[in-house]
């Protein structure tokens, strides 16, 4: 299985226009024929696909350099030389595309779609295009213009509807695979997800895609574990779902650490809408107990849901939810 990437640094190049050619007519019975080099092809273009099939940064080669093809020399008879091929690099829906010189953002591929970054080379003139009345016979050509190349860094930002924040081990990818298809490999120890996993939830009004945040903890904003570089993946989200271990002894202080971590880390993500989702209830006997930890949340005004991702309880209910949410009119 090929390594989850995310941030890459490549190498991009436009193709070389081709010369323009130097030619004249030699026809039978015309001995000083006029000129009739033609131009030189243009040079291929650098152009990014944003596909969503395309789930991660990780088929591309850091460093490498993508060169488009450059533009063939023009001929005689007035002949254009043949342009260069395009050279297309794939990349997810999500991507940004930074010079990584400047810093300076050149794209954001929010949508499908091909977006063009560097064009080629215009290909250089013929000597038939110099021909004037006082030069009658141009014995000169234009080279092609050289292509640009350029360093760039991408980074995939997920665009998923929904984000599941949570603690390592808090069920998330349990959850995910319970509320939709999603292939999910599931361990039980701290960080087993080690790449965000994403699931599509289907339903009669749409799909909404739902993507895995792996384990923050306390201190992520700040570069701590893992989170700092998964917190990104959160930024597009429509909707948080902070998953709680209902099992833990602090489970209000998880809930405290994980909004501070996301607020440290952009302060946008605090206006967003969330649910919180209070997973392993089949850990707890007692149903009076699971009722009174939930509406200790609701007291704040929250929406707190008591679930099982391992046994399907209540899953169905959130499921109902989230899709209520995403396609209501206000969400």
């Amino acid at each position: 299985m090929r390594k989850f990437i995310d941030e890459i640094v490549i190498r991009v190049k436009a193709g070389n226009g081709g010369p323009g050619c130097v030619s004249f007519r030699r026809e039978k019975y015309i001995p000083f024929g006029g000129p009739n080099g033609g131009d030189g092809g243009r040079g291929g273009s650098v152009i990014l696909e944003a596909d969503r099939r395309v789930l991660n940064l990780g088929h591309l080669r850091p460093r490498k350099v993508y060169k488009a093809q450059n533009g063939l020399p023009g001929e005689g008879r007035n002949r254009t030389g043949k342009d260069g091929k395009p050279v297309v690099i794939k990349v997810p829906v999500g991507t940004q595309v930074y010079n990584s010189d400047t810093n300076e953002l050149l794209y954001d591929l929010s949508e499908e779609g091909e977006y063009v970054l560097l064009e080629g080379g215009r290909g250089g003139k013929g000597n038939a295009f110099f021909k004037t009345a006082v030069r009658q016979t141009p014995r000169f050509a234009q080279p092609g213009e050289e292509g640009k190349e350029l360093p760039i860094r991408l980074e995939l930002k997920l665009i998923a509807d929904v984000g599941f924040v949570g603690f390592p081990n808090a069920g998330k990818s349990t959850l995910l695979k319970a509320l939709t298809d999603a292939d999910v490999k599931i361990g039980d120890y701290p960080f087993t997800t080690l790449t965000p996993n994403l699931g599509v939830l289907t339903s009669e009004k749409g799909r909404v895609l739902l993507a895995d945040i792996p384990g923050i903890i306390e201190g992520a904003s700040k570069g701590h574990g893992l989170g700092l570089s998964f917190l990104k993946h959160i930024e597009r989200v429509r909707l948080i779902i902070f998953v709680l271990d209902i099992h833990s002894a602090t489970v209000h202080d998880d809930l405290k650490i994980l909004r501070s971590e996301l607020d440290e880390y952009n302060p946008v993500l605090r206006e967003k809408p969330y649910f919180i989702v209070l997973n392993k209830i089949d850990l707890i006997e007692d149903s009076d107990f699971v009722e009174e930890w939930s509406k200790s949340f609701q007291k704040s005004g929250d929406k707190v849901f008591v679930a099982s991702a391992k046994t399907g309880q209540n899953v169905e209910q959130l499921k109902n939810e989230i899709i209520g949410f995403m396609f209501s009119k206000t969400s």
